[in-house]
């Protein structure tokens, strides 16, 4: 599926995952289940996660520890997909 449908079906998905202080470390097996249970997962960097860091290069680092795509990031919400 191309990268623009994932976009649209996307929109309508709720975050389900927060990353917060704890990092990234803290919600990998979190979101390792949701995915494996559904294709899209929105995700969500609180302030404390990104510790002066761009959201994209954090949701990049999540997205290869559960070897998944990373669709886009808004803000500070990424959707990944696998």
């Amino acid at each position: 599926m191309d990268n623009q449908r994932l976009k649209e079906q996307a929109h309508d998905v709720d975050v389900t995952v927060w990353v917060g202080k704890s990092g990234i470390d803290a919600v990998v097996d979190e979101l390792n289940d949701q995915l494996s249970n559904r294709n899209l997962v929105k995700v969500k960097f609180l302030r404390a996660a990104r510790a002066g860091n761009p959201t994209e290069e954090k949701a990049r680092t999540l997205a290869d520890r559960v070897s998944a795509d990373l669709i886009e990031t808004r803000g500070h919400t990424a959707v990944m997909h696998r």
